[in-house]
């Protein structure tokens, strides 16, 4: 696995697809890694050519983890958030985004195509808005503008997201606890065969997994508020993606981003969740992958 430094850093990334291909960035969601981003899911893009970069986040995976700041107290930043007092964090999303154009950078990339999902779509959309010479297309998959009033997670989505396993020390006992999450937040029309679930999170476990890191990736979402009006201000050619059954960032939340940004695409897929399942595989990569080339038309920009 490749290392390099990056906003001070250190990040884990991979690259795969032909090296002159137009790079199409990746950024993964709260608390995951870049293997979150299937197999099957990136060989649709490489086999169109694409040049495909995958990497940790800060404070998941391989990369940096920033323990210098502690572990949050994620119960008090929620009753602040309830009286909308001012929440502090040791880093935020934009913080993350600087940590993937420097990423670009180290890479001799000077413009790709910024793909982020969840949290990552709001990173992704930051990397948009604040560094738009960087990007050659967005797409926003199951992400959301953070403004107040939107709808939150369901009862049983909030539930998975703040329960804990067991037995934290027993590896198992983890692995069962991570596939009851994404059981939750999968939804029931295009579950993750159990097999496939099982191997997804048993690789993330054993490669890494940090709780008070993902603790201080939701403190930066939280503290990064609301990103409305730098998404009015988003230009590049942009696609969001929803799915009708998402339990976390629920469909309203993807409406919201295409209404902010002028001129994007809006698809919604009809019974998808909050995850990637091998179902629905070819049909993001081959919308992503058409999104990417109609972006990169003079026609398109101007239309």
């Amino acid at each position: 696995m490749p290392f390099t430094e990056a906003n001070g850093i250190k990040l884990a990334y991979d690259v795969q697809g032909d090296p002159k291909g137009e790079p199409v960035l990746l950024i993964a969601g709260l608390g995951l890694q870049l293997i979150s981003w299937p197999d099957a899911f990136c060989k649709g893009l490489t086999d169109q050519g694409f040049r495909v970069i995958r990497f940790d986040n800060r404070d998941s995976g391989l990369s940096s983890k920033m323990d210098h700041f502690g572990k949050p107290n994620l119960q008090m930043a929620f009753f602040k958030s309830l009286f909308h007092m001012p929440l502090f964090s040791g880093y935020t999303l934009y913080d993350m985004g600087k940590d993937a154009v420097c990423l670009l950078d180290a890479l001799g990339i000077e413009k790709a195509h910024i793909v982020g999902a969840s949290m990552g779509g709001m990173i992704a959309q930051i990397i948009a808005g604040r560094y738009p010479e960087r990007v050659l297309t967005l797409t926003s998959i199951m992400s959301t503008s953070g403004r107040p009033g939107l709808p939150g997670p369901s009862m049983a989505a909030s539930h998975a997201m703040f329960s804990r396993p067991k037995n934290p020390r027993d590896i198992e006992s983890v692995i069962d606890h991570n596939m009851e999450l994404f059981r939750v937040l999968g939804g029931h029309r295009y579950p993750v065969p159990e097999p496939e679930l099982r191997r997804r999170v048993t690789e993330s476990v054993r490669r890494k997994v940090s709780v008070s890191g993902t603790a201080r990736q939701m403190m930066a979402v939280a503290s990064s508020g609301d990103q409305g009006a730098l998404l009015r201000t988003i230009k590049v050619p942009t696609l969001v993606i929803h799915g009708t059954d998402d339990p976390l960032v629920p469909l309203a939340c993807g409406r919201d981003v295409a209404h902010l940004v002028r001129g994007s695409t809006l698809k919604i897929i009809e019974g998808m969740g909050h995850d990637f399942p091998p179902a629905l595989d070819a049909l993001l990569s081959g919308m992503i992958a058409d999104h990417c080339r109609l972006g990169r038309e003079p026609e398109a920009r101007s239309a």
